[in-house]
């Protein structure tokens, strides 16, 4: 599953999430995009998807950063990112 509308190559490089990523796992994906390192686009909506999904794997850090993130959110595309997570939940 794709998180963004990126070129194929620069999205085959990063970690994607799994069934068994842990909440720590996926929290530290989420500061990839949320700051645009590690070759992760900054992308806020794929950021919080990935944050909302720690939080409810157990990652305290998650819900703090998510909850700041979400600040600086338009809603619609805090929107976006619980849609996301969503479908990510209920197709893994």
């Amino acid at each position: 599953m794709m998180l963004m509308n990126e070129p194929p190559a620069v999205v085959s490089t990063l970690p994607l999430p799994t069934a068994e990523s842990t909440g720590d796992e996926l929290f530290r994906m989420g500061l990839l995009y949320s700051t645009g390192q590690g070759g992760a686009p900054l992308d806020y909506v794929s950021a919080h998807m990935l944050f909302n999904l720690a939080a409810m794997r157990g990652s305290i850090e998650a819900k703090v950063y998510r909850k700041e993130l979400s600040q600086e959110m338009a809603s619609e595309d805090v929107a976006e990112a619980q849609r996301q997570a969503r479908e990510w939940l209920a197709h893994g």
